[in-house]
């Protein structure tokens, strides 16, 4: 891949992948490791860069959808217990190469199917006021696999996080985005810091991709919370997902 097209693939794809994933509540590192792994990036580079970008955007996403009155701390407090100890000790393992890709191409297969909607339930609606008693024992054995995962390949973990509550029926779809905000962003910090113990490393474009990415979560998370769902982006973005994840898993 020539360097004048590594140059503008981030410029033109970063916003998007922000904006896409903030409107929804979540970061977007399954996004902008898939457009690392196209642009030929490193795993040293790709985990602590993406958790960089998750932290920025979770956390502007988490702001706008906790303003509009959208936050169940009880619910993200059962999640959270068990994933950011989990999700420090997984970023704190260096994985094997080709195990490495194979576990990030099936998160990224996971992914794309939520973003093409194979988990919403029609049933789900963002009005819905009646959801199910939340399991706490359930709640945080889930975060604390969903958390393990999340550090161990350089992810927020709300991308697999959302369907899970929206399917057990523990919330709805706006308060559903919001505690993913909000766990994305914890288990980012744990993630990231426990690379930082093992040493970590960035590309030299970084200044300009977190200048993308607050970019595009501030813009997704203000249309996100008040505005539309841009089903037609979704799409998009799902493609990239998935030839992302099958050049993982063939390569």
């Amino acid at each position: 891949m020539s360097s004048e097209l590594i140059f503008w693939i981030p410029i033109v794809c970063i916003p998007i992948i922000a904006f896409l994933y903030a409107s929804v509540g979540h970061g977007g590192a399954s996004g902008y490791l898939a457009l690392m792994t196209i642009m030929g990036l490193s795993q040293e580079i790709m985990k602590p860069t993406a958790l960089m970008l998750n932290i920025l955007v979770s956390g502007i996403a988490f702001f706008y959808f906790w303003k509009a009155g959208f936050f169940r701390f009880k619910l993200f407090a059962a999640f959270a217990v068990g994933s950011i100890p989990f999700s420090f000790v997984g970023g704190m393992i260096e994985t094997d190469p080709y195990i490495y890709k194979s576990i990030l191409g099936i998160f990224l297969i996971i992914a794309t199917l939520k973003l093409i909607g194979i988990f919403d339930r029609k049933k789900i609606s963002e009005s819905a006021s009646q959801s199910k008693e939340v399991n706490l024992l359930l709640a945080i054995t889930i975060g604390s696999i969903i958390g393990f995962f999340s550090g161990l390949i350089g992810i927020g973990g709300g991308i697999i996080l959302s369907p899970v509550i929206l399917l057990l029926g523990w919330a709805n779809l706006k308060e559903s985005a919001t505690v993913s905000a909000l766990f994305i962003f914890v288990n980012s910090v744990a993630g990231f810091a426990g690379q930082v113990t093992s040493g970590i490393h960035f590309s030299s474009e970084i200044v300009m991709m977190t200048g993308l990415a607050v970019a595009g979560g501030l813009t997704g998370s203000y249309f996100g919370t008040f505005r539309f769902n841009s089903s037609v982006l979704k799409k998009v973005l799902a493609f990239v997902l998935l030839f992302a994840s099958l050049k993982l898993l063939i390569v």
